[in-house]
């Protein structure tokens, strides 16, 4: 199949969206697909938004509409069988496309704006950003031609209004080898923390991150204790908004990579329902166990494979459960390799590169090729 994986992003950059879509464009590649990703770089110098942050901005528009032309060219020279669009906007970006490409739109959603879009606003005007939030998600689910969810959860909340098939296919991630001892200890070394004796966050530090709940838990467990970091590719207001972590700047997914396979813990604070972390998946490879919300965690479950707390856990919940962890290194280890196992087991990437094409067929009709007799 020819696809057009759109996303209305700078790409390639070290944030979820991003890995997700070219972790999912390298699978489908190895299942006999073609690919084309179509994104913010494929625009002229000077159209797409400078910042990698997420998030709503006034040169998006524009870079938005000239996205749609660049999806429109690459129609005429590729003639796609169909476009997975890569959250919101690039979905409204296929839609409008669609009219002169004719080309079915598979809306691959990232999250569920109901609930998201209020992040990126005052808290004033929650209730209005969730409003438009639920009136976006309704839109593009009356419009696109079928929407891959990545869980469960997101799957309940998307068809409520959606007018399309739904199909749940979480992300993948093929587990690698651990990074070299000597890469780790140079890593820890910068970022001021001993191997095995801290609690690491990886991501951004936008709002529905939920860090200040993090940063309350620091500074219950006490810094120097057990030092809580935060690995991170832009710092923003962070060190004046969470003064208990201890925020790095990070340039390269290796070095993020290597204080993930060194930490005590990791920790996902991240509260608001309908997406799957991306960085959950690295968490699950690095063997080191995790702690997070449950509806936030899709397919983990408490006590098995991580530590899932109550949705109304507060900042003392999250300190013990960290507390705990440290204080028994053998269950430590052993929700970790659960988790790795569980990532094996749950987002092999081939399988679900597969299944994401047999959806694709269905949907479009493009039936697979067939093999010639010898």
């Amino acid at each position: 199949m020819r696809l057009a994986l759109v996303g209305a992003f700078p790409f390639p950059a070290p944030q979820g969206s991003q890995v997700y879509l070219d972790e999912q464009r390298r699978a489908l590649e190895a299942a006999g697909a073609s690919c084309e990703v179509i994104s913010y770089a494929s625009l002229a110098t000077g159209l797409a938004p400078r910042r990698i942050r997420s998030g709503p901005s006034w040169r998006k528009p524009m870079a938005d509409a000239a996205l749609c032309v660049a999806l429109i060219a690459a129609q005429r020279r590729q003639h796609f069988d169909a476009v997975l669009a890569h959250n919101a906007e690039a979905a409204v970006v296929a839609v409008f496309a669609r009219v002169f490409t004719r080309v079915p739109v598979i809306y691959v959603a990232h999250t569920v704006l109901r609930y998201e879009l209020s992040a990126y606003g005052p808290s004033p005007w929650k209730r209005a950003l969730d409003r438009i939030g639920s009136a976006v998600d309704g839109w593009i689910g009356r419009r696109v031609d079928a929407i891959v969810a990545l869980s469960d959860d997101a799957k309940s909340l998307l068809s409520r209004q959606a007018r399309c098939p739904l199909a749940v296919i979480p992300p993948g991630l093929e587990p690698g080898p651990p990074p070299d001892p000597n890469d780790t200890l140079r890593v820890c070394r910068r970022a001021g923390v001993e191997p095995g004796r801290f609690v690491l966050y990886a991501g951004n530090l936008d709002a529905y991150q939920d860090l200040e709940l993090l940063d309350a838990a620091a500074s219950l467990l006490g810094t120097r204790v057990m030092p809580v970091v935060v690995a991170t590719h832009d710092v923003r207001d962070g060190l004046a908004r969470l003064p208990n972590l201890r925020i790095v700047t990070v340039q390269r997914f290796e070095e993020v990579r290597a204080l993930q396979f060194a930490a005590t813990s990791l920790v996902l604070t991240r509260r608001r329902p309908g997406g799957f972390p991306i960085k959950l998946l690295n968490y699950m490879e690095s063997g080191r166990p995790i702690v997070a919300f449950g509806r936030t965690a899709p397919g983990l479950s408490d006590g098995v494979d991580a530590r899932l707390l109550d949705e109304t856990a507060g900042p003392e919940q999250l300190a013990r459960v960290l507390r705990e962890l440290a204080d028994d290194p053998d269950a430590a280890s052993a929700l970790g390799a659960a988790a790795r196992e569980h990532l094996r087991a749950a987002h092999h990437s081939p399988a679900l590169a597969s299944r994401t094409l047999a959806f694709t067929r269905e949907i479009t009709g493009v039936k697979p090729p067939t093999t010639e007799p010898a």
